[in-house]
């Protein structure tokens, strides 16, 4: 098998494998609670405890008995938080061990006096926008007050916000408490400036009988002027745009390295460009001029490579676009391009089967590539020069079943010419979760990746690994390993914790988690085999924006294969033949995963020869 080893520090981890990352282990003879660490302080209404002792003696936190253990005697109950300081104590006949847990709030608190809440001023950050375009105020305050703000000449009265609701983060699918929560005192506001220039910090004033109460903002407001408008130019190798202006808001097609376009908005270190999304500056630089990056477009051709169709969009400076994917069919839309288009050149291709196209608006172009079979395998895109390069992967030159069972043996299997990229998660400096005992996530992810790929291996397919030992990988270079070398399958092997709010003595299971469209079917296949086959909990299929199912060049998934934090499904987890057994299902499921797609390949080729 093929192996990758990173180098560099990990640099980020995955939220849902990676929520006790770094826990710290306080031992006894025999207790040992692994979760929370000392002094630990949350924004969660409970907190679990994670840990194990003598099976032989019960175990109390704060005088009530830990009911819920497992065979080996692990704990894992939750206990409530009162706001501030809650103080634990957990005790088995011979050792008592003493945790401090802070609650605080990430909610601005409601000033009893005439005053507003700290850190509750917006904007916080220097902005700037086109004239006329809606300039929104905010402040938390009591809600019997007077609040408005001054910005140049214009005041504005800001209105209690009854209504005001604040949502539950991302994460709160994950453990299923979807509540939202209203936020009392918050006042709202918004106006237009028409005229540029830069109107400095806004002034908020805070009424209440005759009392007053003035407070300055921190962000200024900047009026752009259209004739003065920014052009920038991708520096970064794929610039990541998203629907805000931070790391909060959505990703879009990340931006290729070249993409021009103008800056008609800022806020903090984040432009907005032209066609809507938002950049980071840093990934930027400035291009003199301010003429509109706009281009037109004309003929298109295309090449048929070994492994992949390219093809070649010529255009007169690099554009913004985005790539949207269906089941059967992949679009890619151009910004800022008008179509003069007569021509496109596309034979008889193994992959597409009609490249159709329309201006959606003056300045866009959608062009949709309906494919021949409905599993996708990966795209690349990248500009030379100002010709864009669209790639499409093929997909890999396997036998069918019927060929396979006429030819069984050793050198002529089904997975032959099939590559696999197993990424064992975490390693070195990062371990990721840790189970009762203190084992950390990162040693039972190679273990498992390691015997999954003996088996693969065993089945004909070309196997890499991100890691073979204990190493820093960072989460880049996991990424860039799946894009070079663009296997037909990419999985992320993990397991799986919890954030504080959890339950983590009841939930268990397996859950799987996609990015991109063409991840969705082995995502889907490989998470319902290994539940049946191994009759394991159902923790979900989830579609997320994670690092490891992000990469566009292959099928790439996360595969979350239990909860470490989960006192019996632990013992599973640690089990030397259940780690087997599971290794092989694993590949089996894959293999037969490729079986599927190859039966319907063949299906839809006859279907075709027959018309």
């Amino acid at each position: 098998m093929k192996r990758f080893l990173g180098l560099a520090a990990l640099t980020d981890i995955l939220f849902i494998g990676g929520m006790m990352a770094t826990p710290l282990s306080v031992r006894g003879e025999s207790l040992t609670v692994v979760y929370p660490p000392p002094e630990h302080q949350t924004v969660a209404e409970k907190i679990f405890f994670i840990g194990t002792a003598s099976v032989r003696e019960p175990v109390f936190i704060n005088g009530k008995q830990i009911e819920n253990r497992s065979s080996a005697g692990h704990f894992a109950p939750s206990f409530p938080l009162e706001m501030g300081v809650n103080i634990f104590t957990i005790r088995d006949s011979d050792e008592t061990i003493e945790f401090k847990v802070t609650r605080t709030s990430d909610r601005p608190k409601i000033p009893q006096k005439l005053a507003f809440a700290p850190d509750s001023l917006t904007p916080e950050i220097d902005i700037a926008r086109l004239p006329e375009e809606p300039i929104c105020f905010s402040a938390v305050a009591s809600p019997d007050a007077k609040v408005s703000v001054k910005i140049g000449r214009t005041k504005i009265l800001l209105l209690p916000q009854l209504e005001a609701v604040e949502l539950p983060s991302n994460s709160a699918v994950l453990t299923e408490t979807q509540q939202t929560e209203i936020i009392p005192g918050r006042h709202e506001g918004c106006t237009v400036l028409d005229i540029p220039g830069n109107y400095g910090k806004p002034t908020f004033e805070l009424k209440q009988g005759d009392r007053t109460v003035t407070k300055q903002g921190q962000g200024e407001i900047q009026i752009i002027s259209p004739k003065d408008i920014q052009i920038i130019e991708v520096s970064a190798n794929a610039g990541v745009a998203r629907t805000g202006p931070s790391t909060n808001y959505s990703r879009l097609t990340p931006l290729p390295e070249g993409t021009k376009a103008r800056v008609t908005g800022s806020e903090g270190e984040w432009l907005r460009l032209d066609y809507g999304a938002w950049i980071k500056a840093e990934e930027t630089q400035p291009v003199s001029g301010n003429v509109p990056p706009q281009s037109i477009i004309r003929g298109i051709t295309s090449r048929q490579l070994e492994s992949a169709t390219e093809i070649i969009f010529p255009l007169q400076l690099p554009v913004p676009v985005e790539v949207t994917q269906k089941e059967s069919s992949i679009t890619l839309t151009l910004h800022n391009t008008i179509a003069q288009t007569d021509t496109i050149r596309l034979d008889d291709n193994p992959l597409i089967k009609r490249l159709d196209w329309q201006q959606t608006s003056p300045t866009q172009i959608d062009y949709t590539f309906e494919l021949q079979d409905r599993q996708q395998w990966g795209y690349d895109l990248r500009y030379e020069g100002t010709n864009l390069i669209l790639s499409l992967q093929h997909p890999p030159q396997r036998r069918s079943p019927e060929e396979t069972e006429t030819t069984r043996d050793f050198d002529r299997q089904l997975l032959d010419n099939v590559e696999i990229l197993l990424d064992p998660g975490h390693g070195g400096e990062e371990s990721g979760a840790k189970g009762p005992t203190g084992y950390p996530e990162k040693d039972v992810n190679l273990l498992v990746s390691k015997l999954v790929a003996e088996e693969l291996t065993k089945l004909g397919a070309k196997v890499y690994l991100t890691r073979e030992e204990d190493v820093d990988v960072s989460l880049e270079e996991r990424m860039a390993a799946i894009d070079r070398f663009k296997p037909d399958l990419a999985i992320s092997i993990h397991y799986n914790a919890l954030p504080d709010d959890g339950d983590a003595e009841n939930t268990k299971g397996i859950s799987t988690f996609w990015y991109n469209t063409q991840a969705h079917d082995p995502a889907t296949f490989l998470h319902n085999y290994l539940v049946r086959k191994l009759d394991r909990p159902d923790a979900g299929i989830f579609w997320n924006n994670l690092a490891l199912t992000r990469p566009h060049t292959a099928p790439a998934i996360l595969l979350e294969l239990g909860f470490m934090i989960n006192p019996q499904e632990f013992e599973w987890i640690t089990n030397s033949q259940e780690q087997q057994k599971l290794a092989n299902t694993l590949a089996e499921g894959i293999e037969e995963w490729f079986a599927t797609v190859k039966t319907l390949e063949i299906k839809n080729s006859d279907r075709s020869s027959n018309k």
